[in-house]
């Protein structure tokens, strides 16, 4: 199911400590230094919308955004 909820990685801020990918493997890969990126194009299946706030939140850098569509 679509929840009209996505991630990005800011690589600007990513310094590779890996936090999101621990928290939410399936929703960031890392490459070989440890920087995240998003898996699945961002897109977040709603089983995984508690696992995108959290790596947000434990993101010490402050690198992983999430966003919302307003369906209106």
């Amino acid at each position: 199911m679509t929840t009209g909820i996505t991630v990005r990685v800011d690589s600007d801020k990513c310094q590779g400590h890996a936090r999101c990918s621990a928290l939410a493997p399936e929703l960031f890969l890392l490459d070989e230094f440890g920087n995240a990126r998003e898996a699945r194009s961002g897109c977040v299946p709603a089983e995984l919308v508690d696992k995108a706030y959290m790596a947000r939140a434990n993101c010490p850098e402050e690198a992983i955004i999430v966003e919302s569509e307003d369906l209106v």
